[in-house]
């Protein structure tokens, strides 16, 4: 017999999350405003005839990359979207992309201001990377739970647990560019009697871009990553047909699925990588 009595962790946690969901107008709202990005995405993507969004993928990844000739990565680009295209997951895959594109566009549009704040604050950077901890280190299936009390079962819940689960590298990493940024030259904008605002997207942000993309890759590989996880709770794509593949055990069908997320996941981590290279 215990001499300390259990602590009601989880009852008390159950009373928040109960108590949190009578705001079901905020909750709405955010399902509508995220519903209809990804609305967008996917129209956009079902607008593109297949053939017509190879040519722009690899004319994207062309002049991206136009300093370094990268032709095996265009070959690469090319068969592989045609490999997608030929096994039939060729919706499954756009709707993969759409999922992966919203999360890492809200990750970056909340991450990047408080990598900022956390820049700037040492209080806040003290009270952040606890949170980011236990954002990184929480079972993503964790996060699956909330998300299907608050928002229903869809994109949507799925794009609200890939952005906890992949938004902490941009912070991290946006904090770590602009306190990497050396001293003299924030002295030199200061003795130009430069503001703070002009400090930061004249000076910390334009030093800091390398280490702040790279954080923005992070974020998308680990929302790809979330593809199938969110398929449980009725997120579209890839990770759908992996999900069905291993209730059916069915080897084949996952293999294949999972070879378009591989080809997917390159794909969407060079052309980042190569974004984020200056230009000569």
């Amino acid at each position: 017999m215990s001499l300390i009595s259990k602590i009601p962790l989880a009852e008390w946690i159950n009373e928040f999350v109960k108590w949190l969901t009578q705001f079901t107008g905020f909750f709405n709202g955010i399902t509508t405003g995220i519903g209809a990005v990804v609305d967008l995405f996917q129209w956009f993507f079902d607008l593109l005839p297949q053939w017509l969004f190879i040519i722009l993928i690899i004319g994207i990844t062309y002049w991206a990359t136009r300093k370094e000739r990268k032709w095996t990565l265009l070959v690469f680009e090319f068969l592989g979207l045609l490999l997608i295209w030929n096994l039939g997951f060729w919706r499954d895959m756009t709707q993969t992309l759409t999922l992966v594109l919203t999360s890492s566009l809200i990750a970056i549009i909340i991450g990047i201001p408080l990598g900022i704040l956390m820049a700037k604050s040492k209080t806040f950077e003290t009270i952040m990377k606890p949170i980011l901890d236990l954002m990184q280190t929480m079972p993503a299936f964790v996060y699956l739970i909330p998300a299907v009390a608050f928002f229903g079962i869809g994109m949507v819940p799925g794009v609200i647990a890939s952005v906890i689960f992949a938004m902490p590298p941009t912070v991290r990493m946006t904090n770590l560019g602009i306190r990497q940024v050396p001293a003299d030259l924030i002295e030199a904008a200061d003795s130009y009697g430069s503001t703070s605002w002009q400090k930061l997207v004249k000076v910390q942000l334009p030093l800091a871009k390398s280490t702040l993309m790279a954080g923005v890759n992070q974020s998308m590989m680990l929302a790809l990553s979330m593809v199938v996880i969110a398929s449980m709770i009725g997120a579209m794509g890839l990770g759908t047909q992996v999900y069905f593949a291993v209730g059916r055990n069915d080897a084949g069908s996952g293999f294949t699925s999972g070879l378009a997320i591989v080809i997917l996941a390159i794909i969407l981590d060079r052309m980042t990588q190569a974004f984020n290279k200056k230009k000569h």
